[in-house]
């Protein structure tokens, strides 16, 4: 082996930084790993991950682009399995709770070995003896370790944090009587003894609502917050010692942090050091819970489903909660946009691409995830390590092999870098995740202006918004451009099942079409008549997708959070939306004026309140802000928005009247801002129900497609424009479902996701790594309890 000349410029090569991402484990630009025969080569300098493979070589490509010369190359190889019984299994998954970091160290052997480009540009030339330097040495080792504080910070993003809240921070106590003794204890309403809450307020026990893992419960202890209002209670069988508890705010709606939680406790005869924790605490059940959340990989015959392996039918291994994700993305690489978008081009991409880590763009990972799913490299049979078999536990069923499944790490921390949400390991909303994964895309394409059909473009459609005054019967059009029809589902309850859980009316899903283009009335300040009337609303599609995804919605609101209800939809396989298309102006309707043009006066004041905000000294102008910002009735609240909006720069600017409506309260739009609506769509609801937030929410999630702006001048359209928002207008409009995504949980930020996709004639079943084909049957129970469904045109 020839000997290389540069050893010296190695030595003089910087260790990574605790900042710098160090890809050891995965090339960047296509699955494979350090378990492959070749190994993967480390960047020396950006510490970028490449193969070795003879036709990819994505290690020798970053030395090209970018004139790194130095590797390190890591082949990592499992252990014999000395301490493992032959038929036990590795963990599943990793729990949140407890969580012992298995050391890397104690499961493989690793060889690394230091390689020179620039001596042998064609696959690098290996200096075993490189590692003899310890300068070099310690470089080695530095990318060798880099990975453990990675996992560490991984660990870290399982632990959910809880805070304090103003509740818990303010809490007031009116009773200090101690309380029955452990044992003897029981809710004050039934005679449960265990799931027992504690009101910190008053002291009042009562029984939780019913929890994971069947722990009864008949919600008392919700009940004594209804009817008293004392927001925080503590759950005395999690109390800890050091003064941990299970506590949670009712007004929150969420578990929360009680920094004086031992003097809180105390007041009532609890020394929470003589405390011994004898429950689970939440977390702990809905851990539990979680890890049992499953769907059936077993027939209607009992028999375990098929795993399928090849070309289009690649796993994707769960990093922790990420099923929301894979499901997505399992689904739109199903379809030919976004397969022809990015598997042709993925070697010419990665050659060619100007980004100096793939890690970093936005093409190179798509690129990625269509090679490994779609190429069938990545899907085969997990390999049984030596020495062991696989467990037998009916010599006439075995137990099936499914796939490792390829780990979308790197297309996950970049899709949500910056994102408050989808950059944390927390279980996430699959919907929500799909149209921000479009808007990535999108924003990416403008950017680099890449000249490539854009996949995105087959979700898009019009929809047509149609306004008319019940007056004088002038009308009013808008097209808005959308991704996803969210549809109402119809609730209605139907009893209990023998577990006492809620059953719904079966709804078909043409009668949530019908609901969600029907007409519905609501106020409006109508700007031909002047003056408030009641008007009609109305929504049609101006255009029809290439691809059309129904967001089911499922829920309903609870203290202002959407609690998921399993409401089975009757959904066929075929769908026809000709009857749903909008006409636009027609012969005869009367547009209405814009509202600029028939701009209303100031709304008459309040003339009590005026009277007293003006004798206080506020100038007229502020205290007509004031009464508008708080209804326009109490004089006290108005002095308290006044108090508080005082330095704001426009405070004395004239109110605008030309169109406007009533000013809104800033509180409470930032309120609704907070919960992921827009400042349009927030101020527009509030205007609509009079400043009320709770009903303001709920105009919101019955408006899903109102962007909450005022359509421009000269928008009003004598028919659709399918140029515009996308889709065509072309009848008939007839669709196949293609796929759908199914979630099973309390809530659709917890339980787990899965994807059912139509390959061929058949069905096959998305769960994360595991990919099966699935049981008619189940298809035909799970399509109904689906989140998203996913048609293509035809």
């Amino acid at each position: 082996m020839s000997t290389c000349t540069h050893l010296s410029e190695i030595a003089r090569l910087q260790r990574p930084k605790v900042s710098e991402s160090v890809h050891r484990e995965e090339c960047t630009q296509c699955f494979d790993n350090q378990d492959h025969p070749l190994g993967i080569d480390v960047c020396l300098i950006c510490f970028n991950g490449g193969c070795l493979d003879k036709d990819r070589h994505h290690a020798r490509t970053h030395f090209e682009k970018s004139g790194h010369a130095f590797t390190l190359n890591v082949k990592r190889k499992l252990k014999p399995s000395a301490n493992r019984s032959e038929d036990e299994e590795p963990p599943a998954k990793i729990k949140k709770l407890a969580i012992v970091e298995e050391r890397d160290e104690d499961k493989y052997e690793y060889k690394t070995v230091i390689k020179c480009w620039k001596c042998y540009p064609q696959n690098g030339l290996e200096i075993p003896d490189a590692s003899l330097d310890p300068i070099v040495k310690s470089l080695s080792d530095a990318v060798m370790q880099s990975l453990s504080s990675a996992r560490q910070s991984e660990v870290k993003a399982w632990e959910e944090e809880i805070v304090p809240c103003e509740h818990t921070l303010t809490l007031q106590q009116l009773s200090t009587e101690p309380i029955p003794a452990s044992g003897l204890a029981h809710c004050s309403k039934c005679d449960l003894k265990e799931n027992l809450w504690l009101c910190l307020t008053c002291g009042s026990l009562g029984c939780g609502r019913q929890q994971y893992g069947g722990l009864g419960g008949n919600g008392h202890g919700l009940q004594h917050y209804e009817e008293t209002q004392h927001p925080v209670s503590v759950k005395l069988g999690t109390i800890t010692p050091e003064g941990g508890a299970d506590i949670y705010c009712y007004v929150c709606n969420d578990a929360k942090l009680d920094p004086e939680l031992a003097a809180h406790l105390a007041a009532f005869g609890i020394n929470v050091q003589t405390q011994t924790k004898t429950e689970k605490s939440m977390t702990e059940l809905q851990i539990e819970h979680n890890l049992k959340f499953d769907f059936s990989l077993t027939g209607e015959d009992g028999k375990a489903l098929e795993p399928v392996f090849g070309p289009g039918l690649t796993g994707l291994s769960n990093l922790g909660n990420s099923c929301y994700m894979a499901s997505v993305i399992q689904t739109v690489f199903s379809l030919p946009a976004f397969q022809e978008r990015y598997y042709p081009s993925a070697a010419a991409h990665w050659a060619t691409c100007r980004e100096a880590l793939p890690a970093n763009c936005i093409d190179c990972q798509m690129h990625k995830l269509a090679d490994g799913l779609l190429s069938g490299r990545y899907s085969h049979p997990r390999p049984t390590p030596a020495g062991s078999a696989v467990p037998v536990p009916d010599a006439s069923e075995p137990t099936p092999v499914f796939q490792e499944g390829v780990r979308p790490a790197g297309f996950k921390a970049l899709i949500g870098r910056g994102h408050e949400e989808f950059a944390t390991m927390r279980q996430q909303d699959s919907e929500e995740f799909f149209t921000y994964l479009l808007t990535v895309l999108r924003r990416h394409a403008k950017k680099t202006q890449v000249q490539a059909q854009e996949p995105t473009e087959v979700f898009q459609f019009g929809m047509e918004q149609r306004l008319q005054c019940g007056e004088c019967k002038g009308v009013r059009y808008r097209v808005d451009q959308m991704d996803v029809v969210s549809v109402p589902v119809p609730v209605k309850e139907c009893g209990k099942d023998s577990e006492g859980k809620t059953v719904w009316e079966e709804v078909a899903l043409k009668r949530c079409l019908d609901v969600l283009t029907g007409t519905e009335a609501l106020e409006y300040t109508c700007p031909g008549c002047q003056k408030s009337v009641v008007a009609t609303k109305r929504s049609k599609f101006a255009t029809f997708p290439q691809v059309l995804v129904v967001h089911a919605k499922k829920f309903q609101l609870v203290n202002w959070v959407p609690s998921k209800l399993d409401i089975p939809v009757d959904v066929s396989d075929a769908l026809q939306l000709d009857e749903y298309l909008g006409g636009g102006l027609q012969p005869g309707e009367t547009v209405l004026p814009d509202d600029k043009a028939a701009a209303p006066a100031l709304p008459q004041f309040n003339e009590a309140a005026m009277g007293q905000l003006e004798a206080m000294g506020f100038p007229t102008i502020r205290c007509q802000k004031a009464l508008l910002a708080t209804g326009n009735n109490d004089a006290e609240a108005a002095m308290n928005w006044l108090f508080e909006h005082m330095e704001e720069p426009d405070i004395d600017v004239p109110i605008a009247v030309g169109g406007a409506a009533p000013e809104v309260s800033p509180e409470q739009i930032s309120m609704l801002v907070e919960m992921g609506f827009t400042h349009a769509q927030a101020r527009k609801a509030l205007r609509q129900t009079g400043d009320d937030a709770e009903r303001a929410v709920e105009w919101l999630f019955s408006h899903p497609d109102d962007s909450g702006e005022d359509a421009p001048p000269g928008s009003v359209s004598g028919g659709p424009k399918p140029s515009a928002p996308g889709g065509s207008a072309v009848l008939p409009a007839k669709y196949a479902l293609k796929a759908f995504i199914s979630h099973k949980g309390p809530s659709v930020h917890s339980g787990h996701y899965v994807a059912h996709i139509r390959v061929g004639d058949s069905w096959v079943l998305f769960n994360d790594e595991k990919v099966v084909k699935a049981d008619a049957e189940s298809v035909r129970e799970l399509k109904k309890m689906a989140y998203l469904y996913v048609y293509e045109r035809v």
